[in-house]
């Protein structure tokens, strides 16, 4: 699997925000469901040249989608996802990243 395949996107919300600005630099991506943290670190060091320090990663659970028209009645839930979390090295940075 190439590393462009491993990682999807970049999770970007108020929280992954603060965590990115603190004194340890700590990444969120959404990522392939039968990807490891060693295909993670790899691919992150690939794409963006840091040197990754560590990985988590979690498995986030659907949520249920309810229909307004039939009283409330649930129709499915959202697809599940998985999300690591990748801490670098002490002074890297990832700068695609940053401007965002």
């Amino acid at each position: 699997m190439r590393a462009d395949q491993i990682i999807i996107e970049p999770v970007l919300s108020e929280k992954t925000n603060i965590a990115r600005e603190g004194e340890t630099k700590k990444y969120t991506f959404k990522v392939r469901m039968d990807s490891n943290k060693f295909q993670i670190k790899a691919a992150v060091k690939e794409l963006f040249g840091v040197e990754v320090a560590d990985c988590n990663v979690m498995i986030v659970k659907g949520k249920p989608k309810y229909s307004r028209g039939k009283g409330g009645s649930i129709l499915g839930n959202t697809g599940d996802w998985k999300k690591a979390v990748v801490t670098l090295a002490k002074g890297a940075s990832i700068q695609a990243i940053e401007g965002v």
